[in-house]
């Protein structure tokens, strides 16, 4: 489906993800928690918010929205106003004491004055009323985060991943407060990296990205503007340019936890890496 298409499901629009990605402060992708009964409008509602880039955990019952919640810790939640085991206001006055500030969508069926009233001046922070179109939750809930403070502050221009920043709009780059410069290869190559953080991308994703296979496929083309980005962002600090063995390349926060069997005494080189050092001088240099 192209971008921006539309069908309707359930008597509910549907659409398209949109191209711009909200992320937290931190760069990790913002929380939703969905509660709502209905199995088969909780995954779609899920999948459409997961288009977004959001990481998504959904719920059926009030009981189970607060458990979910208090490991989750989300930064927005979407809550049907009728559940099996309790009220929407009820189930909100105990979310609230678990999460204060975070902000909540309802969801009804009734569209009355008073239901709506009745929401927002419990603690509600806005609603839609069933049928409804999921880009209109989508774009509520962003208007809900950003007011909420929860997504970075500077805009969605600029894309942070622990204390690197890039700004796409000024092609500035940051980490630890110092300025950083990047060819228009490296930059493209960073941002790649920071729109994905903690995925790994195979040399085929980065050629096909970032080069649109101009090299003729020379993955050492990769492996050598990684080089080039690890000693610019990485020089003289703890790494968050990481190598996956036969896989690819992450970037993640420095210091965040490694997978299981993954841990390395601080400073070793992966033999990955320290082959990129040696790449041939055959490929030009940074552009």
């Amino acid at each position: 489906m192209l971008s921006g298409a539309r069908s309707t499901l359930w008597g509910m629009t549907t659409t398209t993800p949109q191209a711009t990605e909200l992320l937290r402060a931190d760069g990790t992708p913002v929380r939703v928690l969905v509660v709502d009964d209905e199995a088969s409008l909780t995954e779609l509602m899920s999948m459409a918010l997961r288009y977004e880039g959001w990481q998504i955990r959904s719920a059926t019952d009030g009981a189970g929205a607060v458990r979910v919640a208090r490991a989750f810790r989300p930064d927005a939640v979407v809550l049907d106003m009728m559940l099996p085991d309790m009220d929407g206001l009820s189930l909100l006055g105990r979310l609230r004491r678990e999460l204060p500030d975070v902000p909540v969508l309802f969801l009804t069926a009734k569209d009355a004055v008073e239901d709506r009233i009745a929401g927002l001046t419990a603690g509600g922070d806005d609603y839609v009323t069933k049928p409804f179109g999921l880009e209109e939750v989508v774009a509520r809930l962003r208007g809900l985060i950003r007011r909420a403070g929860t997504a970075d502050k500077r805009g969605e221009a600029t894309l942070v991943v622990g204390d690197l920043t890039l700004d796409e709009d000024s092609h500035e780059v940051t980490r630890g407060g110092d300025s950083i410069h990047l060819t228009a290869t490296e930059f493209e190559l960073l941002r790649y990296l920071m729109r994905n953080p903690r995925r790994v991308l195979s040399k085929a994703q980065i050629l096909d990205r970032v080069w649109n296979y101009d090299f003729g496929g020379q993955a050492n083309v990769v492996e050598l503007y990684i080089s080039y980005l690890r000693r610019k962002i990485d020089a003289g600090r703890e790494p968050m340019i990481h190598t996956r063995r036969g896989a690819g390349y992450l970037i993640k926060p420095a210091g965040a936890a490694k997978p299981a069997g993954a841990v390395k005494p601080a400073g070793a080189a992966k033999p990955a890496e320290a082959a990129e050092s040696a790449v041939p001088v055959a490929v030009p240099s940074p552009a």
